[in-house]
């Protein structure tokens, strides 16, 4: 350590600034070619592929990063090219919005150790996630935010504008990042130039709403709606140890230590103080309606760097405690960041072998679509490292995602495909270097997934062994005829109640249909009613959906109600 501390010393600023930060991007590309590529990245190289002014999950900027990048490379730098080179230009941006005046090697010695603690900030170095252009933008922002505080200059407006756009096309978390912004200084309302600006970002996003609005708004069903969970004490207790792993714990203490002791200095700092406690803040809340991801917050690592590097100069107790504990915990970070790309971690953590067990299916497959039930990570990982054709269908109470909305297992109705699902009667055993998959070959290929239901309960009061009389409306919007009494695929109807996440705490009951419905055309609804008989079940908290079994999986065909069954 001593001779490390000597040769930085003995560097000129510019030299030592200049071996930080290309040693910064070449430890990035060096992850980014040798960590095996993570399920969610596999999923959004599948976005850059199909190009569009929206995604079920997220705004487009990401999946222009994985097109841009794969035009120049294949295999992981086909998906990480842009997010090294992005990140890159963030770290220096952050340096920007310092604006050291006086500048010597322990100064910038200070600034990357601050930035090399931060462990999500260094994990977006080569990790694809939307949130690598969130943080690049929402930086350029804070400068030509700082700037737009100086001078009103219409430079600065436009930047202000490209910023803002920059960040809501990255991810939905930016309208809390300018909200917050604007709550710590509500004289910007009263700036012409501002509003101009955000009504420049506003107009640029109008594509993305027309899509939204042209699919009837999937993001926000999904992020306000599908995201939302019954309170449990453990999302709410998991936030604060998962906050202190995402920051480095020792970084997040002196960040209590900073807020504690001191104020902000003027309107700039305080915006990096609402920003920080703020965004901690907005998602502790969340943590009561379902678990929040740990990296939502990422976002704060910038006011962090900053704030805590200006603080680190006036006082020499949080220097010292910088020096003690911060930046010793960068060889920590390091040696994890070394795990990544070996095989040491155990396989559940899905951190390895997505490889070699998406090439054992294909061994299995050979040139057929592969399809998955209730999982957009395997279908993404297989047509990545494989380049061979695969899609997901939706489980009844799972989560759409963007495969809902792609639909490609229709191209291979009435086709040979191989299911890859485990939980059916029709599954087989196959073992391919030792590992054993279940599956099955289907000739005549026919989902239900895409038929929709809509359904009424008129009866109010439903009691345990009633006969439940229900009026429904069955349409296929497909271009396909389905047929119920399918050689391979025969369709029945399913009552389900549902009153926890369990798969034990749920009832299928068999329903009869008053007129039997053998095939329903292609572009047609039918109207008819059901019976069926409601089970013994709680008398509170009990879910209820219909949906259509086709002897492998429960499609999710309709929308789920609240179903109070009393005792008799």
């Amino acid at each position: 350590m001593e001779k490390l501390r000597q040769f930085i010393l003995k560097r000129d600023w510019k030299q030592l600034f200049a071996f930080c930060a290309i040693l910064w991007l070449g430890l990035n590309f060096f992850q980014a070619l040798f960590t095996e590529m993570l399920s969610d990245e596999a999923y959004y190289s599948l976005y850059g592929q199909r190009l569009a002014w929206g995604y079920f999950d997220h705004p487009p900027m990401v999946a222009l990063m994985t097109h841009v990048s794969a035009m120049f490379f294949g295999g992981n730098l086909s998906v990480r090219l842009v997010t090294v080179l992005m990140q890159f230009f963030t770290l220096l941006l952050v340096w920007k919005l310092i604006d050291e005046k006086e500048i010597t090697t322990r100064k910038i010695a200070l600034f990357f150790s601050l930035a090399f603690s931060m462990v999500m900030f260094q994990a977006y170095g080569f990790v694809t996630t939307p949130d690598v252009p969130l943080l690049f933008f929402s930086v350029l922002f804070l400068l030509f935010y700082k700037k737009f505080l100086q001078n009103e200059s219409w430079i600065n407006t436009l930047m202000l504008a490209v910023s803002m756009s920059g960040m809501i096309y990255s991810k939905y978390h930016a309208g809390l990042i300018i909200g917050l912004v604007i709550l710590s200084n509500l004289k910007l309302l009263t700036r012409y130039k501002f509003w101009i600006a955000g009504a420049l970002a506003l107009i640029s996003f109008m594509p993305h709403v027309c899509w939204q609005i042209s699919m009837d708004f999937p993001s926000l069903q999904y992020h306000l709606n599908d995201r939302s969970n019954p309170f449990e004490w453990k999302y709410w207790l998991e936030y604060i140890p998962n906050q202190l792993v995402v920051f480095n714990p020792f970084v997040f203490g002196a960040m209590v230590y900073i807020f504690i002791k001191y104020r902000a200095k003027d309107l700039f700092e305080k915006a990096l103080y609402f920003i920080t406690i703020g965004f901690v803040a907005f998602f502790w809340i969340m943590s009561l309606r379902g678990h929040v991801e740990p990296h939502w917050t990422v976002i704060c690592t910038v006011p962090m760097i900053v704030l805590m590097y200006n603080r680190s100069l006036q006082d020499a107790k949080l220097l010292r405690f910088v020096k003690r504990w911060v930046v010793p915990s960068i060889i920590l970070i390091f040696v994890i960041r070394i795990v990544f790309v070996t095989d040491w971690l155990p396989n559940y953590m899905h951190f390895h072998g997505k490889a070699t067990e998406s090439k054992d299916i294909e061994t299995i497959a050979g040139d057929l679509p592969v399809v998955f039930v209730g999982s957009y990570q395997s279908p993404s990982n297989y047509r990545f490292f494989t380049g061979k054709q695969s899609s997901t269908l939706s489980y009844m109470d799972q989560r759409s995602t963007q495969f809902d909305i792609w639909q490609d297992e229709l191209k291979w109705q009435g086709k040979s495909v191989f299911m890859c699902y485990q939980w059916t009667d029709k599954a087989k055993e196959y073992t391919v270097n030792g590992k054993t998959f279940y599956g099955f070959f289907a000739k005549n290929f026919q989902t239900v997934s895409r038929v929709k239901i809509d359904y009424e309960i008129e009866q109010k009061s439903i009691h345990a062994g009633d006969t439940l009389t229900i009026d429904f409306i069955i349409s296929n919007p497909t271009n396909i005829d389905i047929n119920f009494k399918h050689e391979e695929f025969p369709v029945s109807w399913n009552a389900v109640y549902m009153w926890s996440d369990r798969v034990a705490d749920r009832i299928f009951c068999p329903c009869n249909l008053v007129q039997p419905i053998n095939w329903l055309r292609a572009k047609s609804a039918v109207k008819g009613s059901l019976k069926t008989v409601v089970p013994d079940v709680p008398e509170s908290g009990n879910h209820f959906t219909l949906t259509l079994f086709n002897t492998v999986y429960m499609a999710k065909n309709a929308k789920f109600i609240q179903l109070e069954v009393e005792k008799r």
